[in-house]
């Protein structure tokens, strides 16, 4: 059992890690917007739990102990995403804050009758991927919309900005998880793209591109 906090941590250094040796303790204060001598006090608390190993005024990385802790509190994180999204009809711009505060549920019963209920889901309603209970999760060829060239097609399948302000952007567009995308045009001026969305164009910015994945047809 690990407290709300050190969830919150193992969670945040695991986005971090992305294959870093070492996630450091300014870029974890960053990301829980909080001082550093706080984050090292918690650092040696999972440390001492042999969740993360900290090497002092370096930096720390989860233990494989950790990795596996952090696999199921987003398994439940985005289980109750879809839960919001599939049988309370929240939209995909509404169930991150929910789900932060039921990704802390620790009946592991629940969690499982819960993936078993919604039929095993493989994404969330924005297209990450839900690891199982083994910490096992679907692999999905992508790419992002920015890194594709004139005439290619594909379909809209994940997000990299989850933002609630973007989804509303996207809701906007007519833009959802199976949506066809067409390159139409690509502007060298200002990066800007035209794209093809089911039958409409629609002109927009490289911000948006890089956020975008795509899987290709």
């Amino acid at each position: 059992m690990h407290s709300i906090s050190e969830e919150n941590y193992i969670k945040a250094i695991y986005h971090l890690q992305d294959g870093k040796a070492l996630v450091s303790t300014n870029e974890i204060a960053g990301r829980m917007n909080t001082k550093a001598s706080s984050v090292t006090d918690m650092l040696k608390k999972l440390a001492d739990k042999n969740l993360a190993e900290y090497v002092p005024y370096k930096g720390a990385r989860l233990t494989d102990k950790g990795v596996q802790c952090a696999n199921q509190i987003i398994r439940k994180h985005r289980l109750w995403e879809v839960f919001l999204v599939e049988k309370l009809d929240f939209s995909w711009d509404e169930v991150h804050d929910v789900a932060e505060q039921l990704e802390h549920i620790q009946s592991q019963k629940l969690i499982d009758q819960l993936d078993k209920h919604l039929g095993f889901p493989k994404k969330d309603p924005h297209g990450d991927p839900i690891p199982d209970r083994h910490g096992n999760y679907e692999k999905t060829n992508k790419t992002i919309l920015s890194k594709l060239k004139k005439g290619d097609k594909g379909t809209l399948i994940g997000l990299i900005d989850s933002s609630k302000n973007f989804l509303k952007y996207l809701d906007k567009q007519h833009m959802k998880l199976g949506t066809s995308i067409e390159i139409i045009e690509f502007e060298e001026f200002d990066l800007s793209y035209t794209i093809k969305v089911n039958e409409s164009r629609l002109q927009i910015s490289k911000q948006i591109a890089d956020n975008l994945y795509i899987k290709l047809k």
